[in-house]
């Protein structure tokens, strides 16, 4: 009962951070204007991974996509990637643990096959939120360094008086929601993990038993058994005759019909 709980809430949360993950990527609020100190308060600049956005005092919005490839910041582009990454790990992952849920029985599927596909999809949902985490942690560094230099620039002449004014861009709503999707999403894989191990059947041990046949030529004694092979220091010299095998005290002791010949 444990297990298939773990099982199940682990299925849900990275299924909220999956959820999360597409939000994330598809909102436009990766980096807002910084209001601080800036003396135009009729327009508000936002952007997104995807498309820049100017909203008017007014109500007004109008957003413009980026047309070009080449000519975006590498650092862009890599956060676009290790989004795209992330979101189809989740889904194929979430794929997988579908049919991997114990509560769903699928034909005769054995209990270690649906093990090995919650393990699988557990680790897949692990380096989704990573890469989330990932994207969303190079982006706020790139506007970190990009706010600072450009206050550097701001601040310049006798006495700190400004000479210029620029826009100056600080940390979205996008990104603590990328942030906590990517949580979620590693938690609910480390449980998937987790309930692997109690969905793995348990491996029976049975004690192994040796088992000698009894004969003429077992030797028996207190500490066990042993068989004699007739072979080495301590064993006799055994000679065969009609009717088996006999030591050469048995000879002896037994004398054949031939020796009286």
């Amino acid at each position: 009962m444990a297990v298939t709980a773990c099982q199940g809430l682990g299925f849900i949360v990275s299924l909220i951070g999956i959820a999360g993950i597409i939000a994330a990527t598809c909102m436009d609020q990766w980096s807002t204007q910084d209001l601080y100190n800036n003396p135009v308060t009729a327009v508000f600049n936002y952007q997104g991974l995807w498309r820049s956005c100017v909203r008017e005092s007014s109500g007004f919005t109008e957003c413009r996509g980026y047309f070009t490839l080449l000519g975006l910041p590498a650092m862009l582009q890599a956060v676009r990637a290790l989004m795209i990454v992330g979101i189809v790990l989740g889904v194929i992952s979430l794929l997988v643990s579908i049919f991997a849920l114990k509560c769903i029985r699928i034909g005769s599927m054995e209990d270690s096959a649906k093990a090995n596909m919650t393990l699988t999809s557990g680790i897949m949902f692990i380096i989704s939120g990573l890469c989330a985490i990932a994207g969303v942690s190079v982006f706020a560094n790139m506007l970190v360094t990009n706010f600072w230099m450009s206050t550097a620039n701001m601040y310049t002449g006798l006495g700190g008086m400004v000479q210029t004014v620029q826009t100056r861009y600080t940390f979205g709503s996008a990104l603590f929601v990328g942030w906590v999707a990517g949580g979620l999403t590693l938690i609910g894989g480390v449980m998937m993990c987790i309930a692997c191990r109690g969905l793995a059947p348990e491996e029976t041990n049975y004690k192994a038993v040796s088992y000698h046949a009894s004969g003429h030529n077992v030797a028996y004694k207190p500490g066990g058994f042993k068989a004699s092979t007739g072979f080495g220091p301590n064993s006799k010299n055994r000679k065969i005759y009609e009717g088996g095998v006999h030591t050469e005290d048995e000879v002896q002791s037994h004398p054949s019909k031939y020796d009286y010949v």
